[in-house]
């Protein structure tokens, strides 16, 4: 292949790696930004904490919305719902959810905290909380699932274990006659029920630091890729030692 052959094939070559890196940079800034839009508007609701009422869990328009929402209500008597590989302080363990039914709406989940497992990962035994409650904490949309393989629900013991939130789903495994709330509450920690539990909202997800950080490394490889192209593109030929002197 002659030299401007080969230099055309090695700059196609690097145009497409500096598409693709700056590409995947864009799309790590992008996800920065969605999540810090995300935790600024928590923490405005959280500031806040006006009640709202509980229906507003039924809301399909705001379920990428945040809501401090308050009600009463008592749990149905369904077993557990246990949220598989949940990480709290370095520990592996499952995040505990339960139907709850308020007096004035639909059936949603209530997020009521986080118990480790033991190494054999025998699930831990799950008590009914018994009588009428008053509840309160932050409607969030079912926290991220990524890529959705299979129903993400099973049988196990007198409750049921997730691979993911999936309300549909869940109705559908439980048997309820009603759709659950596309959004599920996540309980104040101040309250005297459940397990462990904050209102971090990237607990178990990047946050947008880390997104920014990555894509500083993917522009930062685009910029070296260039710079190598045009280095060898630009390099001055070696002279051969018997060219030297004709």
């Amino acid at each position: 292949m002659s030299r401007r052959g080969t230099l055309l094939f090695g700059w196609i070559l690097a145009l497409a790696t500096i598409a693709v890196f700056a590409s995947l940079g864009r799309w790590q800034s992008h996800r920065a930004v969605e999540k810090q839009a995300m935790l600024d508007a928590a923490a405005a609701v959280l500031h806040d904490r006006r009640p709202k009422p509980l229906a507003l869990a039924d809301d399909p328009a705001r379920l990428r919305d945040y809501d401090w929402a308050s009600g009463l209500g008592t749990f149905d008597a369904r077993g557990p719902l246990l949220l598989d590989n949940q990480q709290r302080n370095g520990r592996a363990g499952v995040r505990v959810y339960r139907i709850f039914l308020p007096r004035q709406s639909g059936p949603l989940l209530v997020d009521l905290g986080w118990l480790p497992l033991a190494g054999d990962r025998k699930l831990p035994v799950i008590a009914k909380p018994e009588g009428e409650f008053a509840l309160s904490g932050l409607l969030t949309a079912p926290p991220s699932s990524g890529i959705a393989l299979g129903a993400g629900i099973g049988r196990e013991g007198e409750g049921w274990l997730l691979t993911r939130v999936d309300p549909g789903a869940i109705a559908g495994a439980t048997g309820l006659s009603v759709p659950l709330a596309p959004r599920v509450l996540r309980l104040d920690p101040a309250i005297k029920l459940g397990y462990e539990r904050d209102l971090e909202l990237l607990a178990n997800t990047l946050p947008p630091q880390q997104h920014r950080g990555y894509a500083l490394q993917w522009y930062a490889l685009a910029l070296a890729v260039l710079a190598t192209a045009l280095i060898l593109t630009f390099r001055r030929k070696r002279t051969r030692p018997d060219a030297a002197n004709p």
